[in-house]
């Protein structure tokens, strides 16, 4: 067992000694978790824009207000057109609302105001979010006009008259449409998600996964090299390389995915659900990249092959997987496929642990089959490498 160690914990080190492995280990999946988090963090509400010019006032506060209460709108503020603009052209929002400087002055004038709307004429939500808008700018525009005209019949003033306006609006009649929810949203559990949480377990999988590809480069130069044969010459058998081989790839994942884990949880907040069941979801996970990188190692011939291939197929799992985009957007007929990928079973455990409340009781048939993933990857790779290196 000695021996088993002092390799994996040798081959751990050679990897991590590599500065374009450090980049790739610690930094770059920190800086993709950061960076799609605050473009799509923060639920699946529709974002909408909204810039009030000059100091604003009561009334363009009220606008925005009522724009904020709308269901599945969340409204972003920035500080000038044309951070909006820009916004809206690269699709961070899905509308944007000018508010003019003179919004206030004007309203209460009875004097007309031009609010400004900015779509992107080639996205349907776009236009359909700037009915919503339209709707919601028109509503508060009709209480105004209310008040005015109470006003000018000598009821009062138009500050007494407009909170009296809002409240008849509130609680005045009109057409009233009822509607009934078919069946339950895919989204439904997705509401209370942090910022970083969704992001944060998909691209844990996806890198743990492609850094131990990776790092299957290692193992077919420790072979040109002909080190795993002068190791033979020793007194170690070819279990106890394999099983060293297997610890050196399971010691970098398990590194990389203790340090996401505790980097998102300390740096961003990000919920990882009861912390014994994200610890088991992790080691057997890691337990599938070394079994997967064992395998690599064992059939490419060279490093360019495992390279190559191994990225393209860590993207390629990844993607069918749900690590990229949520398994819930995808088609029955891909979630069956889905299925058959280990990133499909750590992300559902995850999700069990993070949007439904679960423990590590509730995912153990997820725990199962990534077990069974480990296994299956780990009795190909050493029957193969043991071929290898004894004939």
């Amino acid at each position: 067992m000695r021996k088993v160690l002092a390799i994996g914990w040798s081959n751990t080190r050679r990897f991590l000694r590599q500065r374009g492995n450090l980049f790739f280990v610690f930094v770059f999946p920190v800086l993709i978790i950061l960076l799609l988090g605050m473009m799509y963090g923060g639920g699946f509400d529709t974002r909408v824009g909204i810039h009030v010019a000059g100091d604003g006032g009561p009334l363009a506060e009220r606008l925005a207000g009522a724009l904020e209460d709308v269901e599945d709108l969340a409204v972003v503020s920035f500080g000038s057109e044309a951070a909006l603009l820009d916004a809206v052209q690269r699709n961070r929002v899905s509308a944007g609302v000018l508010v003019p400087g003179d919004y206030d002055a004007s309203m209460e004038a009875g004097s007309p105001v031009a609010v400004g709307l900015l779509l992107r004429r080639d996205n349907q939500d776009s236009m359909l979010v700037g009915e919503t808008v339209r709707e919601t700018v028109g509503r508060e525009g009709m209480a105004i006009r209310a008040a005015h005209f109470a006003a000018g019949r000598g009821v009062g003033s138009f500050a007494a008259a407009l909170p009296v306006a809002r409240q008849m609006a509130a609680a005045g009649g009109g057409v009233t449409v009822s509607y009934t929810t078919a069946g339950t949203s895919a989204f439904a559990d997705f509401k209370n998600l942090g910022t970083f949480d969704l992001g944060a377990s998909q691209n844990l999988v996806l890198f743990m996964f492609l850094t131990s590809l990776t790092a299957a480069t290692d193992l077919i130069l420790t072979r040109k090299l002909g080190v795993a044969r002068r190791m033979l010459s020793t007194p170690t058998s070819a279990a106890v390389i394999v099983g060293g081989e297997v610890a050196g790839r399971f010691g970098v994942a398990l590194v990389q995915g203790i340090y996401i884990m505790a980097g998102t949880l300390l740096v961003f907040g990000v919920n990882w659900g009861d912390p014994l069941g994200a610890v088991a979801v992790l080691v057997v996970f890691a337990l599938v990249g070394s079994g997967a990188a064992m395998l690599s190692g064992a059939l490419f011939r060279n490093e360019q092959q495992a390279g190559g291939i191994g990225v393209l197929l860590g993207l390629g799992l990844a993607a069918v997987g749900g690590a990229m985009v949520p398994i819930e957007i995808f088609p029955e007929a891909m979630k069956g496929i889905a299925r058959f990928t280990p990133h499909y079973w750590a992300i559902d455990a995850f999700g069990d642990l993070v949007r439904r409340n679960g423990s590590i009781v509730d995912i153990l048939p997820q725990l199962g089959v990534l077990a069974a993933f480990a296994a299956t990857f780990m009795v190909l790779a050493s029957w193969r490498l043991h071929r290898v290196l004894t004939r």
